[in-house]
């Protein structure tokens, strides 16, 4: 009987033909002050094989630093170590506006691009995002914005995050450059885009899953809360007997079954601690019968499959 197993194996970035690594670090608790500390979580990642690097420009907004803080304290591991930046693909994001709360205008995402380009030090990105949808941009107006930027040489590739299915196909259908990406929340425990036509859709047109909260907002990491649903308890049941099986932990089994999903997701791991980045690799060590794979899933749903 064949197992599913998630491949280290690089990827595609979409259609563009820029390789990126099976595993990707995001920078949503990249925070502080500590430049050298910074770095060395930058060089984990690097260390690790990850070479698909997230921010965006909300990331930091929770700190006192506040809004665009993390992409400013990227610039400035930067600028400590050039060298840094050509050895990663580095992706970021915008169009969400604290308080009002999404603008993808073309004036805004046209501004915002910039505004983030200034805080990296840098003069392009290889990845922009839209962050969230803005229900009062036209499609048509949204696929004009990500043209310049990517005509403008800002940004290398461009995608969405957050997106439906419907909110991709209305902007692909204006869109004249390839669409490369969509960052989908995906774990164990939020398994809706397997089924919402998410993840369907990314293999029918060559997108880049990149799958956030792999970890389902640190649950899967840790114990879960005293309060937490049944199906999360069971499913993490599951989780935990295959990692004993295996030798390996909780979190390694809980991205391994986000990699093996048929549409290649790149799970996002969110830890800033560098031997928990290093242990994220175990993930390639994981494999699943079928059923194990259904098992977890099952669980989580609370209900068989039909």
């Amino acid at each position: 009987m064949s197992e599913l197993h998630f491949s280290s194996a690089p990827r595609s970035l979409g259609a563009s033909g820029i390789a990126i690594s099976s595993l990707a670090w995001g920078m949503w608790r990249f925070k502080g002050d500590d430049v050298a500390a910074a770095t060395e979580q930058v060089k984990a990642a690097l260390d690790a094989g990850i070479t698909l690097f997230d921010t965006a420009d909300i990331y930091g907004c929770d700190t006192p630093a506040g809004f665009g803080s993390s992409e400013a304290l990227l610039g400035r591991v930067f600028a400590a170590d050039s060298g840094l930046r050509s050895r990663m693909v580095l992706a970021t994001k915008g169009g969400i506006r604290l308080g009002v709360p999404y603008d993808s205008s073309e004036a805004y995402l046209d501004a915002a691009v910039d505004v983030s380009l200034k805080r990296l030090g840098l003069d392009h990105v290889d990845l922009w995002q839209v962050h969230r949808p803005d229900v009062l941009a036209h499609p048509a107006e949204v696929a004009k914005s990500l043209e310049r930027i990517v005509s403008s040489g800002r940004a290398r590739t461009v995608g969405v995050s957050n997106h439906t299915p419907a909110q991709v196909a209305a902007l692909l259908a204006h869109l004249s450059i390839p669409l490369v990406s969509i960052q989908p929340e995906l774990s164990a425990l939020a398994y809706g885009a397997m089924f919402d036509g998410t993840l369907d859709q990314a293999m029918q047109h060559g997108l880049a899953v990149l799958a956030w909260s792999p970890l389902a907002q640190g649950r899967l990491a840790a114990d879960l809360p005293a309060d937490s649903p049944a199906t999360a308890r069971a499913a993490v049941a599951v989780i935990d007997r295959i990692a004993a099986e295996q030798g390996v932990s909780r979190s390694a089994v809980a991205y391994a079954f986000v990699g093996a999903h048929p549409g290649g997701a790149i799970p996002i791991v969110g830890t800033q601690n560098p031997a928990r980045i290093a242990e994220a690799t175990d993930a390639f060590k994981v494999r699943f019968t079928r059923q194990q794979w259904y098992e977890i899933l099952q669980a989580a749903m609370g209900a068989n499959l039909p």
